[in-house]
């Protein structure tokens, strides 16, 4: 991809921006595709005389910086594995996921260096900034290098180019394994529910160290010849964005529904020339986030679904016809396949299943496995289908809508519950920010949904605007699914690449119910309605 890919484009556009970084203080920084070609061939050539060999790994622990471009580049053309990492973890996690992947390398900005005291001392530890640790190398040291990189032998595609710690929002993290194909070539997929052309300002908003951001800051952008478009603000601030946006003409733009749900907070017609192509990706998009979107931008959101494991496998293409609250159809070199809970046999025609790939299909897209761990891979890829985990409902035009993760969704009173179904009905009330639904054990039903709320606003906790988001609940939702309590959080447990974390919620639920407290909780049955 550095070389055969990226550095062709560079020969062809050399002037054409390639990433493009505004600061909280409106300061900006460029590399043109000629600029970011040339260093990160430098960078390669100084890697390897650190000793970096191919196949080596280095924990890449940067902020939006453009060292991140220029290293993530320097990796591939020189056959360096890449494990990109949150900014935002513990010491014990970091050194945790530098034994998990055996990194003989790591790399990071000075504010950064403290979390580095458990990581083991042989470990090559790179220095991004002033005032260095004397055991830290200094990465100013790369101007030694030349900038005339001339690689040892030729890249294999099987061989591995990225491992990925996955989010964790139901277990440990695991780690993914991407060969040179899976995700350079394999994000064509991407690129294709994106809508991103040559040219195009693409702003996604995603933090370093997931795979969200490889796949919209990284391999999209660059496949399409656009420009990569970073803000990195120190406070989310809905009409500074905005402005942002406008000033530096975003043509493409994508974030995470905590984003989107913050800014339909704000009056979104200060924005003046909405981006031609707007996504959402990381959790299935509440309807009521996608309908005042489209009232002010006159544009419609396009969802999509994917994992660390693999790229975009379903979305909504620019120009398709949109099912609104459906994620979309299955995009080109996807063979997706609903799996029956039960029998593990496929759902033919409409239906509801397990989302999975069927590895009979070419898959170049799919992971190579979870690294250090066949039981893991096997598992995942047993019976001939690779399984996401993910539940989802297929109508008779191929459109396939998310239920949720098979963790999360539960039986009250034997009717199967989609929490997703229920939190995106009790967000069309004004009072609900964010919400998180989960199973709340119950003597006589098994279980009854429990609504988690973070309310909007100037709106207050209490039993009035209990009372009222129970009424909406009511008039919104079907007998079987009505929310039996709520209680009101000033935030949901996340994951550090803002996933909720419902296993949290399940297991907090769980023990309040063992222990008969009732504190902070209020319920149906008090406010009149039917039990």
């Amino acid at each position: 991809f550095g070389l055969e890919w990226f550095d062709v484009v560079a020969g062809e556009h050399p002037d054409r921006v390639a990433v493009k970084i505004v600061e909280s203080d409106f300061s900006e920084t460029t590399a043109t595709y000629g600029e970011l070609a040339a260093r990160s061939d430098r960078v390669a050539n100084w890697l390897v005389s650190l000793g970096m060999r191919r196949g080596d790994t280095m924990i890449v622990m940067l902020h939006n910086t453009i060292e991140l471009w220029e290293i993530l580049l320097a990796l591939t053309k020189m056959g360096g594995v890449a494990i990109p990492t949150s900014t935002l973890l513990s010491d014990t996690d970091l050194a945790w996921r530098v034994g998990t992947a055996g990194a003989r390398f790591t790399v990071a900005p000075t504010d950064l260096i403290d979390k580095f005291g458990h990581v083991p001392a042989d470990t090559v530890k790179i220095g991004i900034g002033a005032d260095l640790p004397a055991s830290w190398v200094p990465y100013d040291a790369r101007y030694t290098a030349s900038e005339q990189f001339t690689p040892d032998a030729p890249t294999r595609a099987d061989d591995t180019c990225l491992l990925y710690f996955t989010s964790g929002t139901t277990s440990r993290p695991k780690l993914v394994e991407h060969t040179h194909m899976s995700y350079p070539v394999g994000h064509l997929s991407t690129m294709y529910w994106l809508g991103v052309r040559p040219g195009d300002v693409h702003l996604n908003i995603s933090s370093p160290g997931w795979g969200k951001h490889a796949w919209s800051n990284f391999y999209s952008p660059f496949l399409a010849q656009a420009t990569v478009f970073i803000f990195n603000y120190d406070r989310f601030h809905a009409d500074t964005l905005m402005q942002i946006m406008d000033t530096h003409e975003v043509s493409s733009f994508c974030a995470p529904p905590t984003v989107w749900r913050m800014l339909i907070q704000a009056d979104l017609t200060r924005l003046k020339h909405p981006p031609r192509e707007l996504v959402g990706a990381g959790e299935a998009l509440n309807p009521e986030v996608i309908n005042k979107v489209r009232d002010a931008w006159r544009n419609t959101i396009r969802d999509g679904y994917g994992q660390t494991e693999m790229t975009c496998c379903i979305g909504n293409g620019p120009g398709q016809p949109i099912r609104l609250g459906a994620m979309g159809r299955p995009t080109p070199g996807y063979s997706v396949a609903l799996l029956d809970a039960v029998t593990d046999a496929p759902v033919e025609g409409p239906g509801e299943g397990e989302i999975c790939l069927d590895l009979a299909a070419t898959n170049i897209a799919l992971m190579k496995g979870y690294f250090g761990d066949q039981a893991m891979t096997d598992e995942a890829c047993r019976h001939g289908y690779y399984h996401t985990g993910d539940i989802g409902s297929r109508d008779a035009d191929g459109y396939i809508t998310y239920v949720g993760r098979a963790d999360d969704v539960f039986k009250a009173s034997d009717y199967k519950i989609s929490p997703f179904e229920l939190e995106s009905a009790l967000m069309l009330h004004e009072a609900v920010a964010e919400c998180a639904v989960v199973a709340s054990p119950d003597e006589l039903r098994g279980n009854v949904p429990k609504a988690f709320v973070v309310l909007a606003g100037d709106h207050e906790p209490g039993p009035d605007v209990a009372r009222s988001i129970f009424a909406h609940a009511g008039e919104n939702l079907n007998g079987y699914q009505l929310v039996r309590i709520l209680e009101f959080v000033t935030e949901l447990p996340k994951t550090v690449s803002a996933k909720i974390r419902r296993v949290e919620l399940r297991m907090a639920e769980h023990d309040r119910v063992a222990s008969g407290t009732t504190d902070r909780q209020f319920f149906y049955r008090d406010f009149g309605r039917r039990p």
